[in-house]
């Protein structure tokens, strides 16, 4: 009994080594009910109105990245999205940005003169609305406990996603946290390879 004591222990010890590593917050790629609704954001260029089912048309794999641009680990994970994007936008993925607890103005001045890489929306702009907004909403039924939730990843497949209604799907992957580059690739890689035609969201 004691070993196995000791053996959660060391788990558990291991799990928090992992979230905290050099100012980190890693965390794994995990299926999760979250019942993840459509919206409709406006642009970070132009404040336009833009949805994210149109934004995932002809896409095979997107991935919902939500931070806030004043967040440490935001900043630590936007270098490992970048390059996962310019690995995998030609085969179908799409990154789409959504800033939250910031100023539209301060998102651009972390990304800027040439601007984000990938679409970027604003959900909020205020540190005072984090409770009001559908991502607080999300890191609640995932589990995540941590107080701002910068970065927040959504991973959506298109193909599964509803067509119609304001619940796009109700399980998705999600990472309550930064992503880990090797496993973030190799998942990219994988659901990729397994969508190999492109087709629209589910009927």
């Amino acid at each position: 009994m004691k070993k196995v004591v000791l053996i959660l222990a060391v788990l558990i010890l291991a799990s928090g080594m992992l979230r905290a590593q050099d100012g980190h917050e890693y965390a794994p790629i995990q299926e999760k009910t979250v019942n993840y609704k459509n919206w409709t954001l406006g642009d970070l260029a132009n404040s336009k109105p833009t949805s994210l089912r149109s934004l995932m048309q002809g896409k095979k794999l997107v991935m919902v990245l939500y931070f806030a641009p004043w967040c440490p680990n935001w900043r630590n994970e936007a270098p490992v999205a970048g390059r996962l994007y310019d690995k995998y936008k030609a085969q179908g993925f799409e990154i789409i940005g959504v800033g939250e607890y910031g100023t539209r103005d301060d998102v651009r001045a972390y990304f800027g003169p040439s601007g984000a890489p990938y679409p970027v929306v604003m959900e909020s702009e205020s540190r005072d609305d984090r409770e009001k907004t559908a991502h607080f909403g999300y890191r609640q039924l995932t589990g995540d406990t941590r107080k701002w939730g910068s970065p927040w990843n959504i991973f959506l497949d298109p193909a599964k996603c509803n067509s119609t209604g304001d619940v796009l799907t109700e399980k998705a992957f999600v990472v309550n946290g930064e992503l880990i580059e090797a496993e973030a690739d190799k998942f990219i890689h994988d659901r990729l390879a397994a969508n190999a035609v492109i087709t629209s969201c589910k009927q």
